[in-house]
């Protein structure tokens, strides 16, 4: 199994880390000849989501990645990239790769200070670690979309189809939890 990270901006090489650390291979996503690698999976990381599809635009890499996605390719998109993945962002007009049937409120608790961590379920995994970073919402989700967890009544982590999304940053905690999900959902052991 191998995994594509993209690293045009963000904690790319936090999520690299984490799949090193559970034996599975990853390589980075930086132009367009790198989609012409055999990959399982796709980890689009938080960060910056105006940076990211600006770069991704840029790049010519925004309708590839998206076509794949859409064929079925498991994505996993953390913070900004649960943004580039939402359909609709509440507070802003711009859209990206919206492959996912959510809408999402960008920076929905404040500044960098508004950051926090807690615990909470993710589906029927009880207490996982979630660190929030100038971390978006999703405010809706379609009848597709499944909500596998929530933090004060907001919700913080979905699946629609091969795309799982999170709120919080997974790749900043020891807990491997939510890698192997996503490595499930990959077709992974």
């Amino acid at each position: 199994m191998r995994i594509a990270v993209l690293a045009l901006q963000g904690a790319f090489i936090e999520h690299e880390k984490m799949l090193s650390k559970l034996g599975v291979a990853s390589f980075e996503i930086r132009k367009k000849n790198d989609l012409m690698r055999s990959f399982d999976g796709l980890i689009i990381p938080g960060g910056e989501s105006t940076v990211q599809g600006k770069l991704l635009k840029e790049l010519n890499l925004l309708e590839s990645i998206r076509q794949l996605i859409l064929e079925g390719l498991p994505t996993f998109g953390t913070c900004a990239g649960l943004l580039l993945l939402s359909k609709r962002i509440e507070n802003d007009a711009r859209s990206y790769l919206a492959t996912m049937d959510i809408t999402a409120v960008r920076n929905a608790y404040g500044r960098q200070l508004g950051s926090f961590y807690t615990e909470a379920s993710l589906g029927t995994i009880d207490k996982i670690p979630m660190t929030f970073i100038r971390a978006p919402y999703i405010e809706e989700v379609s009848d597709s979309v499944e909500i596998l967890a929530t933090v004060n009544s907001r919700i913080v982590a979905a699946r629609q189809g091969n795309q799982l999304v999170t709120a919080f940053h997974p790749e900043l905690n020891d807990d491997f939890t939510v890698h192997r999900y996503f490595i499930d959902i990959c077709g992974g052991e």
